[in-house]
């Protein structure tokens, strides 16, 4: 299935889309949670429902006629690995990490296909980063790597929007990582069945047409076992968190000269067998917010 969260007469609900159809859970499956974190949280039960009721028919909406939202649209974490393609490791002069280095993203960097990409009034270093995104969909801790398959709910594209300057600034990456509006994702969760082997997806990231970035999942350096293995050892995970699984080598950082975002740029991330993700770059307006 290809999971979403979708915005139908200013409504918000998830289904799962079917060609150029929604299948709307709400008036198909009414008694399932109608949130993805809840849906998920219900377990293997709801997600087979689901599948049973996709196949089925169910009741449709097209998909020309929603607005598709993050899959995930307010994740409990979202958790980002660093340096995991050895081509981007080898572009900015790194040594090969001998362990895994994570960084968690803001949940409010998250949005979705439809949403823009702000270019912050305090920088002009914003640069884009096409992953591979896992989504978790069961509670989970001391996960081994064979039993890693049993926690993915699916996977999504994601665009680990960096802002470089304040990324460097703070040995965290915090800052640098979690701006709002830098957490692109969607366009939906392609569930484990229908996504096979992720071991090695062509991932690539176009901006304004040109791609910059064209790797395979095949050159990861830890792959999603291993990510699970190494994240649970030290916490729990839960159905809807997010992670980033990393960038390969082309960011706009390392190229001479540096291709760096700005507004009117469009970015693309396109992923073998999951889908494509774009989103247009605005300048943010600043304005003080106090609600």
């Amino acid at each position: 299935m290809k999971l979403v969260t979708f915005t139908e007469h200013h409504r918000r609900r998830i289904g799962a889309v079917v060609g150029d159809s929604v299948v709307d859970f709400a008036t198909t499956l009414p008694h399932l949670p109608q949130t993805m974190i809840a849906f998920l949280r219900a377990g293997p039960a709801a997600m087979d429902e689901a599948r049973a009721a996709v196949a089925a028919g169910g009741h449709r909406l097209a998909l020309a006629k929603v607005r598709l939202e993050a899959p995930v649209p307010r994740p409990g974490k979202v958790l980002a690995i660093g340096l995991n393609y050895a081509d981007h490791v080898r572009e900015g002069g790194r040594a090969m990490p001998e362990h895994q280095i994570w960084f968690s993203k803001q949940a409010t960097c998250i949005v979705g296909p439809a949403d823009a990409i702000k270019i912050p009034k305090v920088s002009d270093k914003i640069d884009y980063e096409a992953e591979l995104c896992v989504v978790v969909g069961r509670r989970c801790r001391h996960v081994p790597r064979a039993r890693a398959h049993e926690v993915i709910a699916g996977y999504m594209c994601g665009n680990d929007v960096s802002v470089r300057d304040w990324q460097q600034r703070s040995p965290t990456m915090m800052m640098g990582k979690g701006f709002d509006t830098h957490g692109p994702t969607g366009p939906w969760i392609v569930t484990p069945n229908d996504a096979g082997d992720v071991s090695c997806l062509r991932v690539r990231c176009l901006v304004n047409g040109q791609v910059l970035q064209d790797a395979s999942t095949a050159e990861m350096i830890f792959d999603i076992p291993a990510q699970i293995e190494h994240l649970t050892a030290a916490f729990t995970l839960e159905p809807g968190d997010v992670i980033f699984t990393g960038t390969p080598a082309g960011v706009g950082i390392y190229r001479k000269p540096p291709v760096l975002l700005k507004a009117g740029d469009r970015v693309r991330v396109e992923i073998e067998g999951i889908g494509a993700l774009e989103n247009l770059c605005e300048a943010e307006d600043g304005a003080t917010v106090i609600a």
